[in-house]
This record gives structure tokens, C-alpha cells and sequence, in this order.
């Protein structure tokens, strides 16, 4: 069936379906996510194992290693990395790619159980969790006033300010750094435990078993079956020690006789500064699948209720890793329009007729609108990978269109009328516009098969590029002829002299035909020199970029205490805060402070680490 004399016959049919066609893209392209990068699986799991009070010794010979020679054992292990601190092991497994990320998580969990029993008692369950990139922070904020101490403040971060952050859509986790943690001190007095003939061990012990609650059945109560849950935990600090504490001989005492229990806070083992002032920071990170853009937004309208709320709590942003994505996305689509009108005057230049110019320009919409119909239906986002590939391919779009309407031109030529000329040129290129629009598709499309971490990027490049290469095939086939044949109008100077430009060309081309040789040999020259130039050319998966924000990262030897650590982040700030460009520097030191390494475990509490987040001036200012 010949398309194009189908779409020329029935022109309405054929308008319907691309009305159809854009307003599937529209609401394809309203209902995609903004994202920096688009969310990839990795098949690489992360275990966490933590054992309070340990010895980085300790965990590595009882812990870690049995977990390593454990998963080591698995099918498409390719690397295991472990990192040991204090009191913590995180043990993070590569696989290989082929490798389904779920599949590698089960496979994980299932060689941590085989050994839990060989594992120390007192270790917590270990955590088992996959690498997700999308797991980085993308708003920091920071909290301070002056009403609250550290413990109210950080009771307000926990209970009002992660209450809000999570109930807005996308938010998937809410990090508090700094601030200060409940905890109930038992200091046993030894001389009493002695006089007793008791250990610390023995009381640790009977202290664990009271914290439990566990199922006592089911009984008929009112005449109606009820669960029944045995409580064993206490509330506060004076039933907690009130609790009897029977000894190895029988007696039984109270556990304030032998020991002072105070409800305080917990050491601290992480701070956030702002400007070397105390503060209470968190992190918002947002849900796979959500657009950076649109969590931003509702963190903002929910930060503004949470302030009109609370007039005495002062909220800053320290961190910001949206504005960015916001820039690349209004950068990407401005450099979009501008190569689309860049196109359509280029056609007009060699053309020289607005009404072919605007069947021209007509392919250019057409062919990427409902482009983003198909991303969206394949799962796709607006990142930095998709709105590169359309980039890439805007010129490409209109080149069928291009093709066809100069055969079309030259039909008018002949005299012939435009339903003709369309009708005959349509057919008499047909295959030659198939073949070039799928030899670009075979171009672009292996892109998406590409192996190893980029290949996993790429996968939405590919397609996108091949997507709307294909949409401007369907463009040129059906609407271009039947817009040419009811358009275009026979040019009234069939025998005009040819451009300027277009003599020039001529001469060229027949010097080089002419000298075939020196032609021959320059284009192997020019070629071998861009060879050797593209070795000198530095590489990288990703340029640097060029922010008004950056993170300096600062990491003691071992044993390094916390106070230390504070020093020196102190020192470092005020030698970066000395610059007139530096707007302010936000410090986070110990636990949950990952900054933007996505392999950094998180809430470790590794005192010897502290990241400096510096804000400047930006380069427009």
C-alpha cells in the first residue's frame, strides 16, 4: 500500500491522526518526571552490619570476613569491597551486569543468613540493602532558633519537620545531622556488684530480656476472640530502674540499688554547622521514580506552611541539587527551540519558498512532540541523556521532509500540477527516504544495547533518537506529500539563473573531480590529524560541571575523636570563608553526613569525616 497516495487521497484521516499523534505527546511530555540522570539498577548490594563498641579488629575477623567468604560463593560475584569502623562493617557486593538487581538482593540475603549463626550474638540483624543512585541527597536544609535548646530543636526536626517532608509526593527519606538522641544511662557501681557477687554481664543481660514483647495467643474475651500481646518494655527512666534483678544466688534487688539510671542525651557523635554556628540539618533524598523538580517544589510549599506555623524556627537551604537539573532543563529546551528555528531558516535559505519552507518546518513538531508521547510510555524522563538525543536529532527530523519536498518542486517544475507532482514524487522516492530514515535508526539505536554502566545510561538515548527519527519518517510519508499537493504552488520562474552560492559549489566540486589525486590525499591527511588530535583529547563519562556550589570532603587517620575532627573542619571553613565569593558554608561532621559519595555509608557514625558544603556567588553576579 502506497501511504503517501493514501494520505494525499484522504487528507483528513491522515490530519486526525497527527492532531492525535501531538496530543498523545503533550500529555506525554506534561506527565514526564525532570530528572538529572535518569534511575538505573545496579545489581550491587550494600550489608551493614553493626555491632556498638566493637573494635574495627573485632569486626573484621568474627564479621566481616565470614560474610565475604559467604557471599563470595554466589554466582556473578565480580567485587566485594568492605570498609570497617567502629562498632560498624559495610560490605558492599558488585555483580555482574547481566545480573537482576532483585535476584542479586535475594541471593545476598540468603548467603548473611547462611552464617548468622556463626556471627557474634549481641550483632544487630544485619541490614541488606541495593545500591541506588537515586539515593543521594537532593535538598539540604538547616534549622536553628533561639527559643529551642539542641534537644527541643532536634525533637522538632524528628517529629514535625520529617512529618512533613514525608508527606510530600516523592519525598523517600528525611536524614537528621546533628543534633542530640534520648538515651538512658545505666553506670553500675562496681564496688556494689562485687559485694553481690554480680557481673556487668549479668545485668546486661536481664536488661535486654525486659525490653521484649512477644504474642500470648488468643483468648475469648466479651464473647468475642481477642489477640493477646505479653508487654514487657518500660516507659521511663524511674520504672526502667525500679526493675527487680535477680541475682546467680536467688536474691533479688533493684537495679537503682547497684546502679544510677538518668534519662539524658546520647553522646554526640555528629554535628551540623552553619557558618561555624550549631544547627540541626536534614537531608531530604527523593523515591525512585519521582522528578527532582517536583519533590523540590513540594518541600518548598511545605517548608513555607512549617514557617508561617513556627515564626521562631529559621530554616536556610545549605544544600541545593535541583536548581542545577532546572538549569539543564530550561538550557536543554531553549538550545532545542533555537535549533529548530536555526533549521527552519536554513531550509528557507536553500529553498526559497515560504510555502515549502512551512511544510518543512511543519515535520519539525510533528516528528518530536509525539516523540514524548513514546518516552513516557516506555518509563522514560526529561534528563540530561533525552534531552541530548533530541538535540542531536533535531536537524535530523526534517531531512526527509527536505528530501521530499524538493522532489516535489521539481515535478512543479515540469509543469505539472501540485496533486501530481506530489502523488509522482512521493512514489518515486519512497524507498530511498525508508532507507535513509532506518540507517539513521541503525546509528543511533545500538546505543541502547550498549554494555558495561554506560550502556545503562544510554539505554534512553538510543531509543529516544531512534524514536523520533522513526516519527520523522512517518511525517515525511504521510503529511509532507499531502501538505505539498494542497500547499504548494508551481514556482513562477522555471529557468531562473542558479544562486551565487550554488556556482560556487559547482566550481568546487568540478576542481576536485578534476583532481582526484590531491583530493584523495588531503581527505586522508585532515584525516589521519583528527585522529591523532582525538588521542590528545582528555576523557571522562561525564564533563565537570560548573556550579556555584561544590563539597570539600575531610577525612581524619583512625582514631581520631570527634572534637578533633571539629578542629580541623573549623579551621578548614575559616580558610574557605576568607574568599569574598563563598556565601556561606554549611559543615556536617560524623553520622549522616554521605555528602555525594552514593558507596559513603550512611549513619555509621564515623566521627572522623566531616564535608563542607560551600555556596558562592554565581558566575552572572
Amino acid at each position: 500500500m502506497n501511504v503517501s497516495a493514501w494520505s494525499i487521497r484522504n487528507p483528513i484521516p491522515a490530519v486526525l491522526l497527527f492532531i492525535m499523534l501531538t496530543a498523545v505527546g503533550l500529555m506525554g511530555f506534561k506527565g514526564m518526571k525532570i530528572q538529572n540522570f535518569p534511575d538505573i539498577d545496579l545489581p550491587t548490594v550494600v550489608v551493614t552490619a553493626s555491632l556498638p563498641g566493637a573494635a574495627p579488629s573485632q569486626l573484621e575477623t568474627e564479621v566481616a570476613r565470614k560474610i565475604e567468604n559467604s557471599v563470595a560463593t554466589l554466582q556473578g560475584v565480580k567485587h566485594i569491597y568492605t570498609l570497617v569502623q567502629d562498632g560498624v562493617a559495610t560490605i558492599t557486593v558488585e555483580f555482574r551486569l547481566e545480573k537482576a538487581t532483585q535476584e542479586a538482593v535475594d541471593d545476598v540475603r540468603d548467603a548473611v543468613s547462611r552464617v548468622r549463626s556463626d556471627l557474634p550474638a549481641d550483632l544487630r540483624d544485619p541490614v541488606i540493602s541495593k545500591m541506588d543512585l537515586s539515593g543521594l541527597p537532593i535538598l539540604t536544609y538547616t534549622v536553628a532558633s533561639q527559643r529551642m535548646d539542641d534537644e527541643a530543636l532536634s525533637w522538632f526536626v524528628d517529629n514535625e519537620v520529617t512529618k512533613a517532608m514525608l508527606a510530600v509526593k516523592g519525598v523517600g527519606a528525611v536524614a537528621r545531622v546533628g543534633g542530640t538522641a534520648r538515651e538512658v544511662h545505666v553506670e553500675l557501681d562496681a564496688a556494689k556488684l562485687l559485694a553481690l557477687n554480680a557481673t556487668a554481664a549479668d545485668i546486661s543481660r536481664q536488661l535486654r530480656s525486659v525490653q521484649q514483647e512477644a504474642s500470648g495467643g488468643r483468648a475469648d474475651l466479651g464473647g468475642a476472640e481477642q489477640s493477646v500481646r505479653t508487654i514487657g518494655t518500660v516507659q521511663t527512666a524511674a520504672e526502667l530502674g525500679a526493675m527487680e534483678i535477680t541475682l546467680t544466688d536467688g536474691r533479688r534487688v533493684r537495679l537503682d540499688q547497684v546502679a544510677t539510671v538518668s534519662d539524658t542525651i546520647a553522646e554526640k557523635r555528629s554535628e551540623a554547622l552553619l557558618n561555624g554556628q550549631p544547627v540541626v540539618g536534614f537531608e531530604i533524598t527523593r523515591s525512585r521514580g519521582a522528578g527532582e523538580v517536583e519533590v523540590a517544589d513540594g518541600v518548598k510549599v511545605a517548608l513555607d506552611k512549617l514557617k508561617a506555623a513556627h515564626p521562631d524556627i529559621k530554616i536556610d537551604e545549605a544544600f541545593n541539587f535541583v536548581d542545577p537539573v532546572k538549569e539543564n532543563y530550561s538550557g536543554s529546551l531553549y538550545l532545542l527551540y533555537e535549533g529548530a528555528v536555526l533549521a527552519v531558516i536554513v531550509v528557507w535559505f536553500f529553498l526559497r519558498d515560504w510555502r515549502a519552507t512551512l511544510v518543512a518546518a511543519t515535520a519539525l513538531p510533528l516528528s518530536a512532540i509525539p516523540a514524548f508521547g513514546a518516552m513516557y510510555f516506555f518509563g522514560f524522563s526529561l534528563n540530561i541523556v533525552t534531552l541530548l538525543s533530541l538535540s542531536l536529532v533535531v536537524g535530523i527530523l526534517v531531512d526527509d521532509a527536505i528530501v521530499e519536498i524538493e522532489n516535489i518542486m521539481r515535478h512543479l517544475r515540469m509543469g505539472k500540477t501540485p496533486f501530481e507532482a506530489a502523488m509522482e514524487a512521493a512514489d518515486e522516492i519512497g524507498l530511498a527516504v525508508i532507507a535513509t530514515t532506518f540507517t539513521l535508526i541503525a546509528v543511533f539505536l545500538p546505543t541502547a544495547f550498549m554494555a558495561g554502566v554506560p550502556g545503562k545510561f544510554f539505554v534512553q538515548f538510543g531509543w529516544t533518537a531512534a524514536i523520533a527519527v522513526f516519527f520523522s519518517l512517518v511525517v515525511a510519508r504521510m503529511l509532507t506529500p499531502m501538505m505539498a499537493a494542497y500547499i504548494l504552488r508551481p514556482p513562477k520562474d522555471d529557468h531562473g539563473e542558479d544562486p551565487r552560492w550554488m556556482r560556487v559549489y559547482m566550481r568546487m566540486a568540478r576542481w576536485c573531480v578534476s583532481h582526484r589525486l590531491l583530493t584523495v590525499l588531503a581527505t586522508a591527511f585532515f584525516t589521519a590529524g583528527a585522529v591523532m588530535l582525538a588521542g590528545l583529547l582528555p576523557t571522562g563519562f561525564i564533563p565537570p560541571d560548573d556550579l556555584s556550589q561544590t563539597q570539600v570532603t575531610i577525612t581524619l587517620p583512625p582514631g581520631s575523636t570527634f572534637e578533633q575532627t571539629r578542629d580541623v573542619a573549623e579551621k578548614a571553613r575559616t580558610m574557605v570563608q576568607r574568599h569574598p565569593q563563598v556565601k556561606m558554608v554549611y559543615t556536617a561532621i560524623g553520622g549522616g553526613s554521605a555528602g555525594g559519595d552514593p558507596f559513603a555509608p550512611r549513619g555509621g557514625g564515623d566521627v572522623r569525616k566531616a564535608v563542607l558544603t560551600i555556596n558562592m556567588t554565581a558566575r552572572q553576579d
